[in-house]
């Protein structure tokens, strides 16, 4: 069976890495979000059982389905969105405005509208937007030594080792490090951590008008503009462009619709945290790292099934550890992103504009930098000449 041969503990660490990434960067958003529309302890875990099953499910099948490593995620700006837009809705005019808004994601997603788009958009600005996007995590490895210098900077050293004597397994290699110094130094908090099975709790959706305008179509918007946006390009960037877009969109537009009454608020192509099984460090042959996009589809339904433990299990990881094992699992996929993204001299000044925009991480109207750095670069692409130019003449003396 191809699916056991094309197995490997890089591929299998990456995906862990990669949810722990995902649930310990935003899950206390999502948390936030479930409690503006009024969610109790029963409702919360039921949101965190919802969206680890729906992006379970989605990772697997989709992974599987297309041989490439499709990362789906939980829309963490369309969490912000909830968190400060829901405060005064009942919980079924929530629900009932995550339904519209999953159903526009189909509409999308079976139209081809979206991927009609995205084929727009040159391959060097997708390359500088995901390089800009995973630059902070890539200084937060760096950053970590600030509070804990021995364990960030014995994480680094493993790296280099790792990237010197065993490539393949360099994450890994620093993962196991990093938490047996943690260990060591008293950092995990493992004691706080109870299995409990999280039970679904079905909410019947109402529809408001105020609810569809104020919520609905923003997080639509949002997260098609800030998520599915910045994943395509991901995809794009390492390699999988030939991978159909559509048919994603659609099927996250569908796991909304499904899980949207249980909390599932909404499914999206992951970015960040898709880069993670995306690299060389989990395989060195691209075709076979779509294992490690199962793997975390594996791990999300675990914690979908024991949602109501999600907060204390990822609490448990020091925050220095996570940010050094995720900057680190990503310096590969940065360096690649900025190559292709300043390859083509043509490009290169709307590629770079990309980037810095990109990178910035400005917020406007609620949708954030990524969608916008990508505005930037288009807009600057369509202003400066597409003639290869010369050398950037020096400062004058």
């Amino acid at each position: 069976m191809r699916l056991v041969r094309d197995l490997s503990a890089s591929a299998i660490i990456a995906g862990f890495v990669t949810v722990l990434v995902g649930y310990t960067s935003s899950a206390v958003i999502v948390f936030q979000a479930a409690r503006a529309t009024g969610a109790g302890p029963a409702e919360i875990a039921s949101w965190m059982w919802a969206l680890g099953i729906g992006m379970g499910l989605t990772c697997i099948g989709l992974s599987l389905r297309y041989r490439t490593p499709v990362v789906t995620a939980w829309s963490t700006p369309g969490a912000a969105l909830i968190a400060t837009s829901a405060a005064g809705l009942p919980m079924s005019a929530a629900i009932g405005a995550f339904l519209v808004s999953g159903a526009l994601m189909v509409l999308f997603g079976a139209t081809r509208w979206f991927e009609r788009g995205m084929s727009r958009i040159p391959v060097p600005l997708a390359s500088g937007m995901l390089a800009g996007v995973l630059l902070r995590f890539g200084l937060d490895a760096f950053v970590a030594m600030k509070t804990q210098l021995g364990l960030a900077l014995a994480m680094f050293v493993a790296y280099l080792l790792g990237r010197r004597l065993w490539p393949r397994y360099a994450i890994v290699v620093v993962l196991a490090l990093g938490t047996a110094i943690a260990a060591g130094l008293g950092l995990l908090s493992l004691h706080e951590v109870r299995l409990e099975l999280a039970r679904p709790v079905f909410t019947t959706p109402t529809f408001t008008l105020g609810a569809v305008v104020g919520l609905a179509i923003p997080l639509f918007v949002v997260t098609m503009a800030s998520q599915n946006v910045p994943g395509v390009a991901v995809m794009r960037a390492a390699g999988y462009g030939a991978t159909p877009i559509s048919p994603l969109i659609t099927w996250t537009g569908l796991a909304t619709l499904a899980l949207a009454p249980f909390g599932g608020y909404a499914f999206n192509l992951a970015a960040i945290t898709a880069a993670l099984c995306m690299g060389r460090e989990v395989h060195e042959d691209p075709a076979r790292r779509y294992v490690a996009a199962m793997a975390a589809g594996a791990f999300y339904l675990v914690l979908g099934l024991f949602g109501a433990t999600v907060g204390a299990l990822f609490a448990a990881f020091p925050r220095e550890l996570v940010m050094a094992v995720a900057g680190l699992a990503l310096v590969g996929t940065i360096a690649s992103g900025l190559t292709a993204a300043l390859r083509d001299d043509a490009q290169r000044d709307p590629a770079l504009i990309t980037f810095l925009v990109t990178a910035s991480g400005v917020t406007l109207l609620g949708v954030g930098s990524a969608f916008w750095g990508l505005v930037a670069g288009l807009a600057t692409l369509l202003v400066l000449p597409r003639a290869p130019h010369g050398p950037v003449p020096g400062p004058s003396r």
